[in-house]
């Protein structure tokens, strides 16, 4: 039985604590969470887990196998630093890794130095029908040239502290929201950035909103554009104020050979019950030759749609990374993988903000 310790139990904590329940042989044995209302409501879904304090308390507990890094964006890498301090035990740790540019160097140091596999949480590489396309993009294109990302979703939900609301606690939604498109973009194309462009804004969302007299200044929509090193293209679309989406993400890869592409739903909680069930993922394959177009249904069990908002994905991550943790599997998504994204939202950021190009 791997025990794991969370840090950071609020939404997404929760849904990382529902899907570690759902593996078996894996169980929830410490929480870290200063909210009271979080932290009860994470008791609730693990009722046999301590309530910790501190990091250095949770760590004082030999029956720890592994961390889940879950805190609101600004804290992770102090809380990294914090861990490897004390007893650098194998984490996870959701994206984004870091959210201001002086904090890489700090990762690149935990990279190099931490004794132990530390794993970035980047779902959206492991929502089955973006995993299928993924998987099928080489043989169905002959090799991505173009690719497109599309989501049209909800705004963002209420975070504790409205962290969420502000791009110096967030990183800025090119970061916080749009780091796992640029993870997909590396990862599908096989490739590293060397030129991004982006146009971003504010038009919808959180205009009437005040925070301790705060208005939020998080953007609500954007596009980007990113050159590769191999002459491949890719480009993310990103609209927040279009929740009656009926596919929340459009992935569209296209070679010489042909296109692929994955639609996946938004969260099922939010799909509105008089339009009868939710819609069913689906991969799409369009050859050149013969043309035509063959749509693959990709159903998602339903134990995990309902254990959170991200098509199961969360569930597969972790029992990849429980293999690492068992059995010293390979960590997938490395904090270089974390940091390279984190690095590309910050360019489409300053990209957007200043009007120019930027050079990767």
């Amino acid at each position: 039985m791997i025990n794991y310790g969370i840090i950071g139990a609020g939404m997404m904590g929760q849904e990382h604590i529902r899907n570690i329940q759902l593996l078996g042989g894996a169980r929830v044995d410490a929480i870290l969470e200063p909210d009271a209302e979080m932290r009860g409501r994470a008791g609730a879904l693990a009722p046999d887990a301590v309530q910790v304090d501190s990091i250095p308390e949770m760590l004082k507990r030999n029956t720890l196998d592994c961390l889940l890094i879950a805190s609101p964006n600004h804290h992770h890498v102090r809380q990294m630093e914090e861990v490897a301090a004390i007893r650098p035990l194998p984490m996870i740790v959701e994206k984004p890794l870091f959210t201001t540019s002086g904090e890489a160097e700090r990762v690149a140091k935990l990279a190099r130095d931490y004794p132990a596999p530390i794993w970035v949480a980047m779902e959206y590489r492991y929502m089955p029908p973006i995993a299928m396309m993924l998987e099928r993009a080489e043989a169905e294109t002959g090799g991505i040239r173009m690719l497109t990302i599309r989501e049209h979703r909800f705004p963002f939900l209420d975070k504790v502290g409205s962290w969420n609301r502000f791009n110096a606690t967030s990183g800025g939604t090119l970061v916080e929201k749009c780091c796992h498109f640029f993870d997909l973009m590396r990862l599908a194309t096989g490739a590293e950035p060397v030129r991004i462009m982006a146009s971003g804004g504010q038009a919808v969302n959180h205009l009437n909103e005040r925070y301790d007299d705060k208005a939020p200044d998080i953007w609500d929509n954007a596009y980007t554009i990113v050159d590769f090193d191999n002459g491949a293209r890719a480009m993310l679309e990103l609209c927040m104020f279009a929740e009656g989406s009926k596919y929340q993400e459009h992935l569209s890869a296209v070679g010489p050979r042909g296109k692929i592409e994955a639609l996946v739903p938004g969260p099922t909680r939010f799909w509105p019950e008089r339009l009868g069930p939710a819609p069913v993922p689906k991969v799409v394959l369009s050859p050149r030759d013969p043309s035509g177009e063959e749509v693959l249904d990709v159903p998602v069990d339903p134990a995990l749609l309902d254990a959170g908002d991200h098509n199961g994905s969360t569930f597969y991550q972790h029992r990849r990374f429980l293999d690492v943790v068992q059995s010293g599997g390979r960590v997938e998504v490395t904090l270089e993988d974390g940091a390279r994204a984190v690095a590309m939202g910050l360019a489409a950021q300053r990209s957007a903000e200043t009007g120019e190009a930027v050079r990767l």
